[in-house]
């Protein structure tokens, strides 16, 4: 059965990603962080969920997503990987930002998650944080 955490630590990693990329569109306010144990998946190292539009309004909600971490296969990445995996998700979140996807097809592939990982690493360094 798969159970679901809070994510704080995710939470902080998403927040300054967000920030040093500049990702303004995100409303952070309607951005969580889940981790999830017990998954069977063997593939799956994150996955991004968003709230629908008839779901914004019958509860009267603003668009929000939710990135989920599965422990069983990111908690045993290289930190890099995961920084990888979780610029892939934040890529899903259109300009738009409510409650849609952009696609792997289109937009969130392999090239484009290594351009924006390679410019967090730059941005990282030119802030003085990779030394922390």
């Amino acid at each position: 059965m798969i159970q679901y955490y809070d994510a704080p630590d995710i939470q902080k990693r998403i927040t300054e990603i967000i920030d040093i990329l500049k990702f303004d569109h995100i409303d952070q306010e309607n951005l969580h962080c889940i981790r999830s144990r017990g998954s069977t998946s063997k593939r799956t190292i994150a996955r991004i969920h968003g709230l629908g539009r008839i779901w914004q309004t019958a509860l009267d909600m603003k668009p929000t997503y939710i990135i989920e971490v599965i422990h069983e296969q990111f908690d045993y990445y290289p930190p890099k990987s995961q920084d990888r995996t979780l610029i892939h998700e934040l890529m899903h979140i259109p300009q738009t930002a409510k409650g849609g996807f952009r696609h792997h097809k289109d937009h969130v592939t392999h090239e484009n998650v290594e351009t924006w990982y390679r410019r967090y690493v730059q941005r990282r360094k030119e802030l003085g944080l990779d030394k922390l």
